[in-house]
Parts: structure tokens; sequence; C-alpha cells
């Protein structure tokens, strides 16, 4: 009895290449947004208050400031003058890092949690969201080859 391979319909593995191939400031970009998704998560999910919450915190910060700086270098949807609305969520995140520190610094914790989560949720959550639609980086970084799920994304979206 000859055995019969079952194939199964499989999803190409993405590719890191069109994220080396982008700009710098895309790279820069990404390699801030990336851990701070992830730390972002780490620290809303954890106590609050404590030393290691405040040192995260300030990373988490950082990352997000450079996250939005060097989205002003970043200019694929040229709208006006080479900037896009995206660059709007940008100015609010710088100032939405000022006063989140201000509050936590003045000891306003409900103000500094508002802001933090509206950070989290608004400029990683929701921008990210927006970087898988066709013809992002992001897109071909992670559906090259693959037409379902970026079908998928787009629907959701």
């Amino acid at each position: 009895m000859a055995e019969r391979a079952i194939e199964f319909n499989r999803m190409p593995l993405m590719t890191l290449e069109p994220l080396f191939d982008a700009p710098l400031a895309v790279q820069i970009h990404v390699a801030a947004v990336t851990p701070a998704a992830l730390l972002g998560a780490y620290i809303l999910l954890r106590p609050k208050g404590t030393p290691l919450h405040r040192l995260l915190g300030r990373i988490w910060m950082v990352l997000m400031i450079v996250t939005a700086i060097s989205s002003f270098f970043i200019h694929q949807v040229d709208l006006f003058y080479g900037f896009s609305p995206i660059h709007l969520l940008s100015i609010a995140t710088l100032f939405g890092s000022w006063n989140a520190i201000a509050a936590a610094r003045r000891g306003d914790i409900r103000l500094h949690k508002r802001i933090v989560a509206g950070l989290y949720f608004g400029g990683i959550v929701l921008a990210g969201l927006f970087t898988f639609v066709p013809a992002r980086i992001m897109h071909a970084v992670v559906f090259t080859g693959a037409e379902w799920p970026a079908a998928l994304a787009a629907a959701v979206m």
C-alpha cells in the first residue's frame, strides 16, 4: 500500500526583508515600538507603584518618545507636505508622555493611569492595527505570499 503524503495548505513564513529594506527611520520606529508594545502590556498587567513599575515605566516612556519622534521622519503616506494624520498621533503621544509623567510626579495617579492607557491602546494597539493594511511595510513583513490572512486583516479593520 503506497503512502500518500498529505500536504496541508501552509501559510508562508513571515519575512523581515521588507523591514531590512526600509528606511532607517522605519527600522528605528519598529525597533522602539515592538518592545514598547510588549513591555506596555506587561506593565499594565503587573502591580503598580512598585520600584519595578517605575523603572519599567521609565523605559516604556523612552521607547514611546523614540517611537513618536522617529515617526516624523517616515513619509510613506504623503497627504500634506510629507505628513499624514498619523503624525497627529505622534504629537499627541509626545504631549501625553509629558502629561503622564507630570501627573505621576504630582500624585494624580488616576490621570496618569488614564493617559498611559490611552497612549498604549491608541498609540500602540490602534495605530499598530493600521500598519497591517496592504501596501504598508508591516503588511509585507507579516503577510508576504499569504492572501487570505491579508484579506481577513483588512476586513477586521
